[in-house]
């Protein structure tokens, strides 16, 4: 079972989730480039210039360590990096499991993404301008749950421990993208989970997501934000094993 953080994020959040399975399947949790603890240096703005470069790190963690059978856990834009690499090599995967995912941030044309591009600009304008700034004060809206403001802190912390050159790159790159054309080539079963209330992928988007995506389960959980690995873990964890637990 590979975990696959999200945008500004690391392999730290998904802390309260991971050790649920490690009875049952072999748990990989890893950092992108520019994140948690990874060496800045090997970072290349061309190879991620797009999600599939992303994609392709993937595939180089499951080449290296010879997996096959893969449950991937993505996390919001992780969500579209692994199914990119299922979609390159469906054979190494057997689910798909995507939490809080979107295939495109932007409203466009009847299609509710929950993002003007204006609103984008100027997200990436102000990320751009005061990165901590943004950091610190856009997490808890992200997060939700404003009974524990420790969980909006922490994600907030953790934008902060990015790179902001790669943070940056890595926003517009995800925040601009359009993978909607994507969905349909997907073969790989897999798992849509959305929370009830989420100012990033809008419920609406999950329906999407579940219309367009073959073989895909979509299950809105009760719980609120961007975050449920970390705000209601133990959803997450139910979700993700009904799913698992029930044939394909």
């Amino acid at each position: 079972m590979l975990f696959a953080h999200g945008f500004g994020c690391d392999q730290s959040m998904w802390r309260f989730v991971a050790p649920a399975f490690e009875n049952d399947y072999r748990v990989i949790c890893f950092d992108y480039i520019g994140h948690g603890r990874t060496r800045l240096n090997a970072y290349n703005r061309e190879r991620y210039a797009s999600l599939h470069g992303y994609a392709q790190d993937v595939l180089d963690i499951c080449q290296a360590l010879d997996l096959h059978n893969i449950v991937f856990v993505g996390h919001s834009v992780s969500s579209m990096i692994g199914m990119l690499a299922a979609i390159k090599e469906p054979d190494r995967f057997s689910n798909l499991v995507m939490v809080s995912p979107s295939p495109r941030y932007l409203n466009d044309d009847g299609y509710v993404g929950g993002f003007e591009r204006e609103d984008v600009e100027e997200l990436i304008e102000t990320m751009d301008g005061n990165f901590f700034g943004w950091a610190t004060s856009t997490a808890p809206a992200i997060m939700a749950n404003g009974d524990r403001p420790e969980l909006g802190a922490e994600l907030g912390a953790t934008f902060c421990h990015t790179d902001i050159e790669v943070a940056l790159h890595f926003a517009r790159v995800t925040f601009l993208g359009d993978n909607r054309q994507d969905l349909p080539k997907l073969q790989t079963p897999s798992l849509i989970i959305q929370t009830r209330e989420d100012i990033i992928a809008p419920v609406a988007v999950g329906d999407y997501m579940a219309k367009h995506t073959p073989n895909s389960t979509l299950h809105v959980i009760d719980a609120t934000g961007h975050c449920p690995h970390m705000s209601a873990p133990q959803e997450t964890i139910d979700a993700i094993n009904q799913y698992l637990h029930q044939p394909h």
